[in-house]
This record gives structure tokens, sequence and C-alpha cells, in this order.
């Protein structure tokens, strides 16, 4: 009877192998699924008896799952996130600020060029007039893109709202699945699907902000930001919020009554690139941008007040701009309700074509100034071109981070697929395989029939 069982055996067990492999190849295709195998034992003969043993047994399913090469492809995916989140602000910015045919850049220019056209003429109503259009254009150029930082730093403030959303939910679902998990390991289940799920949710929730992972015995993982802050352990879940302080932006963790904060500087994934994006480009472009607004409206209007117009003695120069450092787009403007003849840009009365004025004015653009985050002894007609310049390499050194960023993550990929995901003809020669094995085990049952029969008719 022994030949009997274990033919037996090895058709249980060749069965449950088939059944795995087509389960593996039926998941070839499916996204985040780690392949399965099956523990085969041998069992081992009763103790004082003459026999080889007492056939096969399928002792476990195994997971095909290196949690090196998990963690190593999280950890790459938040790194990536992290670039990414930047690029499409970046390239927008660039594209705005490097026009050499216009914008900023243009305007700043033709309102120095219109400056110097008027020296040849200074009591000239057109060419005065002409500076005045051209200084509307330099305020409508600085509005332009004082405005598209604004909605730049409003479009970065809603995606990490609808970041900080999703964080929330991948950990809630985390949490719920760990339940799952606890819940089927006590009951000795297969608990491999869940598991990939989860894992799916972590990849998601890595590329968002950088995260900490430690499998417990029971089956779950535990997770918690880079700086231990918890997000979940167990099937407990915490929620996150970002709120701002005196020192920035914060993560603000809370789980159960307890808070936990994280400042930016240590979020990573998008959450981190955005911050970073805030923080390190688009406030101070901002801040240097209405700083040189707010010089050349300073100096300009200081060189005019002193001066006089083409009237005589009255009225002496009035502003020609108006700075706003509130507005988001009216930075810079012209004065409404100035004439050509109240440029000052004569120094003494009743001197119309006198260009004194003028050429302090002119001047300017060869005048140093202190922009934050620029230094000093900067020419403000080279400023913008320092801004540019500072943004490009930005750019270049985001857009080289990515592109490794990029490249690990593919390669981690490439490692996690290498130990799990399913080799299409690796299954195919398994499926041979137990198929052979399932085919002789049954004739091993057949054999061990026809001596039965044979037994018996004996008797």
């Amino acid at each position: 009877m022994s030949m009997l069982f274990n033919g037996l055996s090895g058709v249980v067990a060749s069965q449950v192998v088939l059944d795995t492999v087509s389960q593996n190849l039926a998941n070839a295709l499916t996204p985040n699924y780690t392949r399965q195998g099956v523990a085969l034992t041998a069992k081992s003969a009763a103790n004082g008896s003459i026999s080889a043993g007492h056939g096969v047994q399928a002792t476990s399913l195994i997971r095909y799952a290196d949690s090196y090469k998990t963690q190593q492809m999280w950890r790459s995916n938040s790194t990536l996130g992290q670039y990414e989140a930047a690029q499409t602000y970046m390239l927008q910015l660039e594209q705005v600020m490097g026009d050499a045919g216009g914008g900023l850049s243009a305007s700043l220019d033709n309102f120095f060029a219109a400056l110097s056209a008027a020296s040849v003429e200074p009591a000239s109503s057109p060419l005065r007039q002409q500076i005045i259009e051209e200084a509307k254009a330099l305020g409508q150029s600085v509005g332009n893109l004082a405005q598209i930082l604004s909605n730049q730093k409003a479009a970065v403030a809603q995606q990490r709202e609808v970041a900080v959303n999703q964080v929330n939910s991948h950990v809630q679902d985390i949490a719920t699945l760990n339940a799952k998990i606890i819940q089927a390991h006590g009951a000795g289940l297969n608990t491999s699907a869940l598991e990939d799920q989860r894992d799916a949710k972590v990849d998601e929730l890595s590329k968002l902000v950088g995260l900490q992972t430690m499998t417990q015995p029971d089956g779950s993982i535990n997770l918690s930001l880079k700086g231990g802050q918890p997000l979940v352990v167990g099937d407990r879940a915490s929620t996150m919020v970002v709120r701002e302080d005196a020192q920035g932006y914060v993560l603000e963790v809370t789980f159960g009554v307890e808070k936990f904060a994280l400042s930016a500087q240590d979020w990573q994934g998008t959450l981190g690139g955005l911050a970073a994006l805030e923080n390190e480009l688009l406030e101070p472009v901002d801040n240097a941008v209405r700083e040189m607004a707010q010089q050349i409206a300073g100096k300009v209007n200081a060189v005019l007040r002193a001066g006089y117009g083409t009237q005589g003695a009255a009225p002496t120069g009035v502003d020609l701009f108006v700075y706003n450092g509130a507005s988001s787009s009216a930075v810079l403007t012209v004065n409404p309700d100035i004439t050509p003849d109240q440029l000052g840009l004569s120094d003494t009365a009743n001197e119309a074509g006198n260009s004194v004025q003028l050429q302090q004015l002119i001047a300017l653009q060869q005048q140093p100034v202190n922009i934050p985050g620029l230094g000093n002894g900067i020419y403000l007609g080279d400023v913008y071109t320092q801004l540019v310049g500072r943004l490009g390499t930005y750019t270049q050194q985001n857009i080289a981070s990515y592109e490794t960023a990029k490249t690990v993550r593919n390669q981690s990929e490439a490692n996690w697929r290498s130990t799990s995901a399913v080799n299409t003809d690796e299954e195919a020669v398994n499926l041979m395989q137990y198929q052979q094995m399932y085919q002789a085990n049954m004739k091993v049952i057949a054999t061990a029939n026809e001596l039965f029969d044979s037994l018996l008719q004996l008797r």
C-alpha cells in the first residue's frame, strides 16, 4: 500500500505545483504580481520500518520577493518623484524668462533705449512719450512675470494639497491591507495577492514622500517618514497635513493622540520636490524680480524728482513709476497722471534741452545694486540676465538629477523583475516537468492497483 500512497502523494503535490504554475502564467502581465512557487518535501519513513519513505508533500507556498530589491525600488521611486515634480514648472519658467525677443529682458533694454534716443532731442514731446510707453511695457513685463510666478506658486500649493490627500488615502489602504494580511496569516492562508496589492500601494506612496519600512512577523509592514514619524503601524493609520510656521512648511502627522512634525527639507518624493522648487527657485526669483522692480522705480523716480520738465520752473519732475510689492501682477506700473512735459530730464529750470538728469537715468543701467540671492555689485541692467542664468543652472541640474533618478529606478525595477516577475519560459518548463511528474505518479498508482489486484487473485 506504501507504493499506492506514494503515488497519490506525488499526484497531489504535482497538482499543487501545476495550480501554482497556472496562476503565475495567468498573471504574467499583471502589474506588481510576484511569482509563486511550491516547497516540496520528502515524507520520511516511520522509525524502524524498512521503507524508502512515504512519498512527498507540498509543505508551503513560496513568494519570490527580495525585500532588499523591493526597498531599493521604493527608494528610487522617492528620488524620481522628487526631481520629476519640478520639471514642468521649471521648463515653463525657463521658456518665459529666456525669451530673448520678448518679455522682461527685451522690455528693460527697450526702456533704456528710449532714454538714449531722447538724449538726441530732450525737449521732443514724441521722444518723451516714447519713454512713457516703454515704461508701461516694462511694467507690463514685470507684471506678467510676477503673475506667472504667482500662478506657479498657487499650482504648487494645489498639487501639494492633492499629494497630501493621496498620501492619506494610500496610508489608510495600506493599514486596511495589513489587517487582512494579519488575519489571513493567522489562519494559515496564502497572503501573496494581498501583499502584492499592499506593495503596489507602498510603491505609489514612496513616490509622494520618503519612507522607512519594517516588515513584522505577522506579515504586516510598518511605515514611517524619514524622520521616524509613524505613518502605518499594523492596522493603524495616521493622517497628515501640511502647515506653515515661522520656519516654513512642515508635515504634521497625527497618530492617535500624538502629533509629529517633519520640516520640508526632509520630505523627499513629490512633496519634497515641490518644497525645494518653491524654496530654492520660485520664492527667490519672485523676490528678486520684485526687488529689481522696486530698485528701478526708486532710482528712476529719484532722478526725475530732482529734475525739471519742459514747463520751466514749475512743475518739477514727478514720479514715473509706481511700485506695489503686495500685488500679484501690478507690481510696477506707470503714474497714470504723468505727461511727457513732466519728465524731469533737465537739471535746470527753463532749460528743456538740458539732459543732465536724462544722462543720469541712462547711467542707471550700469549702476551696481544689491539683489537678495544674487549678491552685491551687479549692474541693474544685468540683474535679469543673472536671474535667467541662475534658473538655467538650476533647471539643468534638476534635469541631470532626474535622468539619473530615472535610470536608477529602471535598474531597480529590472532587479526586482529578475527575482519576482514571471518568466514565461521558465514556467513553461515547469508546466511540462510537473505534468510529467503527475503522469508518472498516475502510472505508479495504476501499477500499484494492478499488483493489488494480482495479490487478491492469488487468494
